[in-house]
Order: structure tokens, then C-alpha cells, then sequence
């Protein structure tokens, strides 16, 4: 175990806590668990116009919710706060100071308007888009008099003209970075904000991270990063770009692929266990066979070394189907708890309920069984359990336009009304006897009356749907589903 293992999470308050997010965040959380180090949560807050104080209390719910708890940071406090870049300007100021002082960074005076003129022309010529570093070497004096006169400025890098930058990675190897495609980039804003790369540089160092895991969409970035620490003269962290997640077209996963954040998936009625178990497998594996991992597994097992260089591909199929083996796992009563919510959501119950109410809820998901591998799925599933009409109508209308139906049903209902009790065995010997009394087979009778009790083609076993459902209400749904059978002859 090694207590100098520092890493971080620093999402950008400004939206969802996306899967590609959470895989980062899991990543860092599992590498501090497994060395014996620090988790860090930072708050990287500093675009003022898009952070919200909503987003920010949805990161820190879903990623509670993720069960990814934090050593240091919001809530928590810790020795190298604050945690939230927009709290820090001021140490921020300081370190661009000391650049400026030293040589390795300057004031730039041009507007918005010179650089779109400036890469307009370089457009026309065909050189790369860069800034030309036209203020770089100004008179020092010129440089007093301007700012003296309050004239807008940006600081910028003062990035090497020759030379490479290496970039020594644990996932990917080693990458060489010419300097010279590197631009003199910002360091601070106008508005005295600091730019991404040089808050994450002084952030990282005062904070003692020593590895910086993150999504390979960075990777450009940490050229930069480099020579920012070479010029604080800070030793940087160990770098570990992992690969990003990629939809099933092997495109970059977004909205137009289904879910993207980890608070749909939690709307959905997704595991936090599974969810956890599924982001673990995107883009690292212990053995190519083992597939469910508890969360103290995970923590054992998990390594930089495994961490695959490709990209890795959502596949919405499989996270249902494991999602679906730990809902097998849960009994009625957790079942209950995990559904209730899409069945408020959906109108087909109210809250609070009481035990009476429970217990049925208990039978239903008991029923639904297997079928049930994700919360809301229990809508689709077993919506006749709770409404008190069903409707017939689209294909399920051919099934009660057979000519026998009315009649069947019609037997059928009296003979289940005189059952001394009616549970699915009893059930089960009627509708066989008049099966076989008919003449039928059984799909003809058992198809017709699902369609009675459920309105749809294809239910959970429907004899237990009809013992759940009780005496009375069969008898009506029958007696319903006849009057329609009529009707559509």
C-alpha cells in the first residue's frame, strides 16, 4: 500500500455526469483503493457562464449514488483545498505571476478581433491556425505603458520553438510532441480566469497528485501540461490517458445512442452494482472470461496494467442483460423498492402504500420474474396488474375475433367462478379439462384469455397472473373481453 498514491476526478459542473465521466471517475477511485492511496473530488468550476450549482449537486449525487466516495474534497474538506477552482483565482494569479516574472509567459493585448483577422490570413496562406506570437517580444516598457493604461490582456505560455516534448504514458507508451506545433496558449483569461490547462497544472502540483488518469480526449493537452510543469520546475504526474467509449457504431458515444449520463440510467432504474460492474469492463479486464465483479473484487483486482489502448464500445444489450443477473440476485422486497418509483411515475400507483399494497407488489414482481431486468421495464411488463380497464385494441383484436371466443370465454368464466379456491393449480386443471373437453389446443383458449387479462400477446405465466389477480377481477376482464369478442365478429 503506498499512502503517496494521489489521483483525482475534477468534472466540470456544467452538465451531466456522463458515462465516459464516471468510467474516469471509477478508474481513479479503484487505483486509490487498490494502492491504499487518496480519491480527490475537484470542482473545475471556472467557466462561469455554463456552471451551475445544479450540475454540480447531480455529479456529486450520482457519483454517491456510484457508491464512489471521495478521501478529500466538497463535503468532505482536506488539507489542499479549496476544492473548487473558482475559489482558487487568487493562487492562480500568483503562479501566472511568477511565470511572468521569470521569463516563461506575457501579456497580450490582441482583441477578438485581431486574432480572427490573424487566423483568417493564415487560413488564406495555409499555415497552421496558431497564434503568431506577435506580442511575445515586446518592450518591457511597452508592455508597463499598456497595462497601465488599462488596456485588455490575456498571458500567455511562452511555449519552446524547438525541440520535444514526451509525453511518457502508462496506457499508451511513450508520444513525442514536435514544440513547435505547440501554440503560445493561454494562460489567463481576460477576465482573470484561469484557462484548463494551466488551473488542472496548478491544481495537480499543490495537490500532490502523482497519477492523472483520464480519457484519452486529453491527450492533446498534456504536451501542454508538460512544459507548464517544466517551467514551475514541478515534476510531473505519472500520465495514464485511457480509451474512450464509443457507441455501437463505433462512433463517439452520444445522446443519438441512447442514454449518456449516469442520472438517466439511475431514472431508468439501472444497479448502481451493475452499472459499476459494466463501466469497469469498458476499456480494462482482469481475464477474458470474468465478467461480474463484486465491488471489493474490483478493488483487488484492478491495475493500470490492464487497461486496454482501444477504444471501447457501449453495448447497451449487454449492461441490460447484467443489469438483469443482479436484479436475479434481489429479493421481492428489494424488487418492490426498485420499481415502485417507474409505476408512481407512470400513474399506476400512488404512495404511500401500506402492507396490504406491498405484499401484492411483492406477488407481481415475484410473477414478472426474469422478464424484469431493468426498473422501468416493469410499466411494459405488468401495467394490467394495476389498471382496473384493459383496452384491446391493435393486434391483440385478431386473437378475440376468432369465432369460439365469446363461447369459450363465456365457459370459462363460469367454470372458474365455482373453484372453492383460486390458485394457479386449480386454474391450471379447469382451463385444461376445457381444453380437451373442446377439442382445442391449448394456445387457442391460453391466447385469447391472456389477451382478457393482460391485453397483450406475450405475459409472464398466465396462471399466476390470474392468481395474483384474484377471482373477481378475472371474472370481469373476462366478461369484458367477451362483450369486445362480440363486437369485433
Amino acid at each position: 500500500m503506498d499512502a503517496d498514491i494521489r489521483v483525482r476526478f475534477a468534472p466540470s459542473p456544467t452538465g451531466y455526469l456522463h458515462v465516459g465521466g464516471a468510467r474516469t471517475a471509477l478508474f481513479n477511485w479503484l487505483f486509490a483503493r487498490n494502492q491504499g492511496g487518496r480519491f480527490i473530488l475537484r470542482i473545475e468550476d471556472t467557466d462561469m457562464e455554463r456552471s451551475t450549482e445544479e450540475s454540480y449537486r447531480a455529479i456529486v449525487e450520482d457519483m454517491r449514488w456510484l457508491g464512489l466516495d471521495w478521501d478529500e474534497g466538497p463535503g468532505v474538506g482536506g488539507d489542499h483545498g479549496p476544492y473548487f477552482q473558482s475559489e482558487r483565482r487568487t493562487i492562480y494569479a500568483e503562479w501566472c505571476e511568477r511565470l511572468l516574472k521569470d521569463g516563461k509567459a506575457y501579456r497580450c493585448f490582441c482583441s477578438q478581433e485581431d486574432l480572427k483577422r490573424m487566423r483568417e490570413e493564415l487560413r488564406r496562406l495555409g499555415k497552421d491556425i496558431k497564434y503568431d506570437r506577435r506580442c511575445r517580444d515586446l518592450p518591457p516598457e511597452e508592455v508597463k505603458r499598456r497595462v497601465d493604461a488599462g488596456e485588455p490582456f490575456v498571458v500567455r505560455f511562452k511555449a519552446p520553438l524547438s525541440g520535444q516534448t514526451v509525453v511518457e504514458d502508462v496506457v499508451k507508451g511513450n508520444i513525442t510532441f514536435e514544440n513547435s506545433t505547440i501554440d503560445d496558449f493561454v494562460l489567463l483569461k481576460s477576465d482573470r480566469y484561469p484557462t484548463y490547462n494551466f488551473a488542472c497544472v496548478i491544481d495537480d502540483m499543490l495537490m500532490e497528485i502523482s497519477h492523472v488518469i483520464r480519457g484519452d480526449d486529453h491527450l492533446s493537452n498534456t504536451p501542454k501540461q508538460i512544459l507548464i510543469y517544466r517551467a514551475i520546475n514541478a515534476n510531473p504526474p505519472i500520465f495514464a490517458h485511457v480509451p474512450m467509449i464509443m457507441g455501437p457504431d463505433k462512433t463517439r458515444l452520444s445522446k443519438r445512442h441512447g442514454a449518456t449520463s449516469i442520472g438517466q440510467f439511475r431514472a431508468d432504474g439501472y444497479l448502481p452494482e451493475a452499472l459499476v460492474n459494466y463501466l469497469a469492463l469498458l476499456g480494462w479486464s482482469y481475464d477474458d472470461a470474468t465478467t461480474f465483479f463484486e465491488r471489493d473484487d474490483l478493488i483487488r483486482k484492478f491495475s493500470l496494467a490492464k487497461v486496454s489502448s482501444t477504444p471501447a464500445v457501449f453495448d447497451y444489450a449487454k449492461l441490460q442483460w447484467l443489469n438483469g443477473e443482479y436484479m436475479k440476485r434481489k429479493g421481492s422486497s428489494e424488487k418492490v423498492d426498485i420499481v415502485l418509483p417507474h409505476l408512481v411515475a407512470a400513474g399506476l400507483m400512488g404512495e404511500p402504500i401500506d402492507s396490504q399494497v406491498r405484499q401484492y407488489l411483492e406477488q407481481v414482481v415475484t410473477v414478472v420474474g426474469e422478464r424484469l431486468k431493468v426498473g422501468n421495464q416493469i410499466v411494459d411488463l405488468a401495467d394490467f396488474f394495476f389498471r382496473d380497464e384493459i383496452m384491446y385494441e391493435g393486434e391483440v383484436e385478431d386473437i378475440l375475433k376468432r369465432h369460439y371466443v365469446p363461447a369459450v370465454l363465456s365457459l370459462l368464466e363460469n367454470r372458474l367462478s365455482g373453484l372453492d379456491t383460486f390458485e394457479a393449480s386449480a386454474i391450471e386443471h379447469v382451463m385444461r379439462g376445457l381444453v380437451s373437453e373442446m377439442g382445442m389446443k391449448t394456445g387457442d383458449l391460453f391466447q385469447p384469455v391472456r389477451v382478457a387479462l393482460t391485453g397483450k400477446k406475450h405475459s409472464p405465466d398466465l396462471l399466476k397472473i390470474m392468481e395474483v389477480l384474484g377471482r373477481d377481477r378475472v371474472l370481469k376482464r373476462l366478461r369484458l373481453a367477451r362483450k369486445k369478442a362480440l363486437e369485433l365478429q
